[in-house]
């Protein structure tokens, strides 16, 4: 099997397939809760809190305000993706479970019949 052929396979499955599906939309949805965090959630952060924006933090050259504000951001992406993993599980049908009526055990062998017989007539006193 030649090098193309066996790309060609390995690009047709389809888990390699959903997989680039959902790294795309994820890099855009990725871009919408930016501007969420950005543009909408951290001004009202800044009316509560005084100050709008992380960025302005610095201990020396220490930039601690742009991590906070990308940590803030990476809190809000999870809880979002959080509560759509959340709504699409209770979406889905949950499995109908199916009760199996017990087994019968199977008839004795003829060599556990002759074993009961025989045990049966020494308990009677019979042999």
């Amino acid at each position: 099997m030649g090098f193309v052929s066996e790309f060609k396979e390995f690009i047709s499955k389809g888990n390699v397939l959903d997989l680039a599906v959902g790294v795309i939309i994820g890099g855009a949805f990725g871009k919408i809760v930016t501007s969420l965090t950005d543009d909408v959630i951290m001004p009202i952060v800044g009316l509560i809190g005084g100050q709008p924006d992380f960025s302005a933090i610095h201990v020396g050259p220490v930039k601690i305000g742009l991590f906070l504000n990308a940590v803030v951001g990476f809190l809000i992406l999870a809880l979002i993706i959080f509560f759509i993993v959340k709504g699409a599980n209770s979406i889905k049908k949950k499995p109908v479970e199916v009760v199996a009526a017990p087994a019968t055990p199977p008839p004795p062998t003829t060599d556990q019949q002759l074993l009961m017989e025989i045990r049966d007539a020494l308990r009677s006193g019979r042999l």
